[in-house]
């Protein structure tokens, strides 16, 4: 199947489209990047999903990026219980080396709506990693699966403990605070009155709040006026 996949996605090739791809994530390879765009990758991941994804998740050895995305689909897609998505997820995160591969990979796992407290639970030992991309996958996780009335004070302290220093997990820790605040305003403002995190990830939650096309203007300067020195 390995080989069938790559045909596939070799026939999606598109060279300027890897180029400017690269380019966001200069963490990948450029000659390990075919040159998928996304929409054409998710194409081929419901094809496998729906047809014989147990044995395309065996194969754990990745030659493209592109393959490694191509995976992280699958499990979302792929018809399974829970129990069984939630082993594939845990084998699979710590095969993830890049921001790109980890947001697709948490925007696919759908599943989580219905499953919020198995979740929850499972995402906890990531969020107190000090592994770049594991500690990045429990914050995506939390902007997209937890910022609601249920959990926004829990995901709001669980994101203040993310502090691993390293840029990528800052950065998902940053764009969740900033859902937070344009979902519960007052609430996520009283967290960052108190909040522990460091500086860099703390000014840069309030850069993405001020950048929100949802944030008045009035607003933008009271944020403004919290920024740590």
């Amino acid at each position: 199947m390995k080989n069938f996949i790559q045909e596939r996605l070799f026939e999606e090739r598109d060279l300027p489209y890897r180029d400017f791809n690269a380019k966001l994530i200069p963490t990948v390879d450029k000659d390990s990047m075919i040159g998928v765009r996304i929409p054409a990758i998710r194409k081929i991941a419901k094809e496998v999903a729906k047809e014989d994804a147990p044995s395309f998740l065996s194969n754990t050895r990745y030659q493209f990026y592109e393959e490694k995305m191509l995976s992280g689909m699958v499990i979302g897609y792929a018809k399974m219980d829970f129990e069984e998505q939630l082993t594939h997820i845990e084998d699979f995160i710590p095969k993830i080396d890049n921001w790109s591969v980890c947001d697709s990979f948490c925007t696919g796992l759908k599943s989580t709506k219905k499953h919020q407290k198995e979740m929850w639970q499972f995402i906890q030992p990531y969020a107190g990693s000090n592994e770049e991309y594991k500690a990045r996958f429990a914050a995506v996780m939390l902007l997209n699966y937890f910022v609601n009335e249920t959990y926004i004070q829990q995901t709001l302290a669980l994101l203040d403990s993310i502090q691993n220093g390293k840029f990528y997990t800052q950065m998902a820790v940053a764009w969740a605070i900033s859902i937070c605040y344009i979902k519960f305003p007052e609430i996520t403002e009283a967290y960052l009155k108190t909040s522990s995190q460091d500086t860099f990830t703390y000014n840069k939650a309030l850069q993405k709040i001020i950048e929100s096309n949802r944030i008045d203007h009035g607003i933008k300067d009271k944020i403004r006026a919290m920024k740590r020195k």
